[in-house]
């Protein structure tokens, strides 16, 4: 991570300021909100090329050290080291250290379709049918279908950098334009597809998590996500040499208020990955089991008013901040850091992390004269998202 080390700086930073394409907007000192003492920090609101981000500013040992702040920190890592180096120059600061030299940088080829969540969100959309492959690995089941099905929109859900960069050469390699990647959670990403556009979902060898079982993929409500996406007639397929996960998923599923399953055992499909051929020759058992999708849902709504509409008393605010996380049945919210924005009133900022136990989102809310918004963008609106969001208004009132 670029980074600065100084041991002083000769002038003051004057907020609002600029140099060299580098503005810094206010500069928060943190206040401390809980009875463990900490020592002082610092977050500099900084907009560089059109992007605002902070900068976070604290004691490393005799020393004060520069870096860019985690939750907020953009791309290219360029424009990081640009806004550091200005810091420097416009406070005219005794280096020691820094690794912000402008270098060249390797330019990565264009991965079209590699997409963000946002994405899906805000852009997809298709009139093709829809087929999704959850932990797609090394690829091959999922590269096979998407050209045996050139008709058909794959999506592929993964979370390990390698398989996903080894994919998106494939793809690149066989001319492949009908596969998206996103590297999300799937037991989230259901939620920002439409409903009743998907034919088919393939959930092939998930990790058993035998020992962290709310880990699993499957879930009665991942269940039911899959049958809101899942058009009529379409399939949700498990494929799993693991018995204990079978017996899991089964029991999951027979207690549907409604629905059809099909179960084989040590089904040939066209193709397969190299650990089902290993595990055939084991002698181990495969077990798939299709559950059939037999009624259309209703559509879901993703707007959603993250807004804080009622003026905050900021001041007294932070003094009954609490200091433990508020945990719910589906969703929790935990204020991690509180920041006062010097020379304003009633002014600062919030760290908090909130949202899905497994895929918790950290953002800065910010107070500017008693009117409150997310710092940067808004969240997403996931159900445990828009659950967070209601009780931080409750904190904030």
């Amino acid at each position: 991570m670029p980074h600065i080390v100084f041991n002083k700086s000769n002038k003051e930073l004057k907020v609002p300021s600029s140099i060299d394409g580098t503005n810094f907007n206010f500069v928060a000192k943190s206040y401390n909100f809980t009875d463990k003492p900490r020592k002082t920090e610092y977050k500099i609101s900084t907009t560089r090329d059109n992007k605002e981000f902070l900068l976070t500013l604290r004691q490393k040992d005799d020393n004060l050290l520069l870096k860019p702040d985690k939750v907020t920190r953009v791309s290219p890592v360029q424009l990081i080291k640009d806004s550091l180096n200005s810091y420097t120059k416009i406070t005219e600061s005794e280096i020691l250290f820094a690794n912000t030299q402008n270098v060249n940088q390797k330019i990565e080829p264009t991965q079209e379709y590699l997409k963000d969540i946002n994405y899906f969100l805000n852009d997809f959309d298709t009139d093709k049918e829809i087929q999704i492959e959850i932990g797609f690995g090394s690829g091959r089941h999922l590269l096979h279908q998407a050209k045996e099905n050139p008709d058909v929109q794959f999506i592929g859900l993964e979370i390990h950098t390698p398989s996903i960069e080894q994919l998106l050469k494939q793809v690149k390699i066989q001319e492949l334009d009908n596969i998206l990647v996103v590297n999300y959670d799937a037991r989230l990403f259901m939620e920002f597809i439409k409903s009743n556009k998907v034919g088919r979902i393939f959930v092939h060898f998930p990790v058993p998590w035998d020992k962290k079982p709310h880990r699993r993929v499957y879930s009665t409500d991942f269940i039911n996500e899959a049958l809101r996406v899942l058009k009529v007639n379409g399939t949700l397929e498990l494929r799993t040499d693991s018995r204990k996960y079978f017996d899991y998923c089964t029991e999951l599923l027979t207690n549907l208020p409604k629905g059809k399953i099909t179960i084989d055992i040590n089904k040939d499909l066209p193709v397969s990955s190299k650990y089902e051929d290993r595990w055939k020759k084991q002698g181990k058992h495969i077990y798939d089991v299709v559950l059939l999708c037999e009624q259309e849902d209703a559509e879901i709504n993703h707007d959603f008013d993250f807004n804080f509409n009622d003026k905050i008393n900021f001041d007294e605010t932070i003094k009954n901040i609490p200091t433990k996380t508020l945990v719910e049945k589906d969703y929790f919210v935990h204020v991690e850091d509180v920041f006062v924005i010097e020379n304003e009133t009633n002014s600062g900022l919030l760290q908090v992390t909130f949202g899905n136990f497994d895929r918790p989102l950290s953002k800065y809310i910010i107070v500017k004269d008693g009117k409150a918004s997310y710092f940067q963008d808004l969240p997403l609106p996931t159900s445990s998202n828009i659950k967070a969001h209601n009780k931080i208004k409750e904190i904030l009132k």
